[in-house]
């Protein structure tokens, strides 16, 4: 193919535009990569550590704006938190039922993990009074799941449309254990009541519809609180009050970032192929390895290990003949991050791919249904936005125009593979975006199309 060139534009506002000059075929792509650590253990193991007693130390640590969202919020509630980088970070932990209360608004950027499962947090401390926000997208995403559990509890938490948006404002109280159903798969949800759960006398549980990411378990095990798993009913029960103690945690690569290359990879030109390092292969979040299988795609595990409780391995990923298929049901909770990216390989598929029970992707960092339907179709795609999913034809060749990623992380990179693949100039608006996850997306992108 002729050389892909990729080219990061800066507009006065200081937004970033990415700029790709398509191939005049698809790109061969060859080589090994890395991934940063995985967002949601990122997060957790911050958290953690900021209420265990005593040091966890941190490898790994995603360097993304959520994860930095988490641990300016932490350190304005007493915990003492190294300057973050991925090869070591220490937290000195203030004990459970110790946070302090802040001298000013606690800010979670756009990181929901980080409100709501904070949120639960707070509302266990008796006493303090906490107030939280965020930017402009997360307080437009819906709160109202974890406040009503939260309500339930006997929190005492304010805000917009009663509760349902934030600012929020959260007077802590002593809680009371409760038997939660939860009418979503949400890890958020869950983890949000687990950790209210940690200061409230008695067993508090969570039961799910369909299973959800384990992340918050297998740590909060880690850190020793005490939980009751039934896999087969989809509950989970924390018993308190609990008391956690610093831990070591190694984070490994996220799969929803290597999520991109794997597609990349799988839709390029015959012969590609690319091996994905130190990939966290946890089963609550290999749906999107399953959803590929399905089309076809081929991918091997490689050096399967478990590090720090979590499953790891290397992933080998060469191009297919990828074919549509159908991802709904138990599938979708372990691959709700990895949609706008699949969609991307419909697009590639022979025949038709449908997406449905997938409505929590409307609210997100954007209405993702809609804007990868959009967007997709803007470039030549056949995509149909359902209320809950997307039916894509696939087949048809793109043609790069500008898109928008409505400051959207996992749109923007969805769209950058979308245009290595397609013909003509696809500038993508505000893709800068991506460093809430993968802050070196672009220049890995760039490292990988140089030919």
């Amino acid at each position: 193919m002729s050389s892909s060139v990729i080219a990061v534009e800066t507009k006065e506002n200081f937004s970033q535009n990415l700029v790709i000059q398509g191939p005049t075929s698809k790109p061969f792509l060859q080589g090994r990569i890395r991934v940063p650590g995985d967002k949601s253990i990122s997060h957790r193991a911050l958290m953690l550590g900021a209420i265990a007693q005593g040091q966890t130390h941190i490898e790994g640590l995603l360097l993304g704006e959520d994860p930095r969202s988490t641990a300016s919020c932490f350190q304005a509630l007493g915990a003492e938190i190294s300057p973050l980088n991925a090869q070591s970070v220490q937290v000195k932990g203030i004990g459970l039922g110790y946070l302090q209360e802040p001298a000013d608004v606690l800010n979670a950027g756009n990181s929901g993990t980080t409100m709501r499962l904070m949120l639960g947090l707070l509302a266990s401390h008796p006493g303090r009074f906490f107030t939280i926000t965020g930017d402009n997208s997360l307080r437009s995403r819906p709160m109202s799941r974890v406040v009503k559990p939260l309500q339930q509890m006997g929190g005492q938490i304010w805000g917009r449309q009663d509760g349902s948006f934030a600012p929020l404002a959260v007077k802590g109280q002593k809680l009371k254990a409760i038997h939660y159903h939860s009418p979503i798969a949400s890890a958020q949800v869950k983890s949000c009541i687990l950790l209210a759960g940690l200061m409230t006398e008695g067993k508090t549980t969570v039961i799910e519809p369909a299973v959800s990411r384990d992340h918050s378990e297998r740590m909060l095990k880690a850190f020793g609180a005490k939980l009751d798993i039934d896999p087969e009913n989809h509950s989970v029960s924390v018993t308190g009050p609990a008391q956690l103690v610093g831990q070591t945690v190694i984070v490994p690569g996220d799969i929803s970032s290597a999520a991109f290359w794997l597609v990349a990879a799988a839709i390029a030109e015959a012969g590609s192929e690319l091996v994905i390092e130190n990939v966290g292969v946890n089963p609550t979040r290999t749906g999107i390895l399953e959803a590929l299988a399905m089309m076809g795609a081929d991918i091997q595990r490689e050096n399967e290990r478990e590090v720090a409780g979590e499953p790891v391995a290397d992933l080998r990923v060469r191009s297919s003949n990828l074919q549509g298929c159908t991802v709904s049901g138990e599938l979708i909770p372990r691959l709700i991050d990895e949609i706008p990216i699949l969609t991307v390989a419909a697009v590639f598929a022979k025949g038709t791919t449908v997406i449905k029970d997938a409505a929590e992707l409307r609210v997100k960092e954007s209405d993702r249904i809609a804007v990868m339907a959009q967007q997709l179709n803007k470039m030549g795609a056949k995509v149909i936005e359902l209320p809950d999913g997307m039916e894509i034809t696939g087949g048809t060749p793109l043609v790069g125009t500008d898109v928008d990623s409505y400051a959207d992380h996992r749109v923007a990179m969805s769209l950058a593979i979308a245009a290595i693949c397609s013909t003509g100039t696809t500038t993508i608006r505000d893709a800068q975006a991506a460093a809430v996850s993968y802050p070196d997306f672009i220049s890995t992108l760039q490292q990988i199309c140089q030919f």
